[in-house]
């Protein structure tokens, strides 16, 4: 099968575009532990460290392909404490699954980007940004 295609970039902003208005009113969980093998993988004995809000428009338009996140609503407290390893973003349902992510520091360029990984049950959890990227190769 060739492995060598491209999309321009109308096409990755058309679906970034798609991806974006799922995420509007939506849902982004942080957990500790292993990150499942796709998204579409149960929650097994991953521990829910903190929950936070996508506004109501959650991305801007995207620039080649690339989502960044608009301000994220903080959470107040963390429901858990432990390192924060992955994250899963839900529609505004809070049911449906839409994509996982990389959690880390700003130097280890994850999808989202916190002060700290380390968080602690009933202190507050804030995003520092959070990027979603439609590959430009196939």
């Amino acid at each position: 099968m060739p492995d060598t295609g491209t999309y321009t970039d109308l096409l990755a902003n058309t679906m970034a575009n798609a991806v974006a208005a799922q995420c509007n009113s939506g849902y982004l969980r942080i957990y500790d532990k292993l990150q499942p093998a796709t998204a579409d993988d149960a929650i097994t004995d991953q521990i829910l460290l903190a929950e936070l809000r996508f506004a109501a428009t959650a991305f801007p338009a995207p620039v080649a392909g690339v989502l960044t996140a608009n301000a994220i609503v903080a959470d107040s407290a963390a429901n858990a404490s432990g390192n924060a390893a992955w994250c899963r973003i839900l529609k505004s349902d809070g049911t449906t699954k839409l994509f996982d992510g990389s959690v880390g520091l700003i130097d280890d360029a994850p999808n989202l980007i916190l002060n700290s990984i380390a968080l602690v049950v009933g202190q507050p959890v804030s995003v520092s940004s959070l990027v979603f990227v439609v590959p430009k190769g196939f």
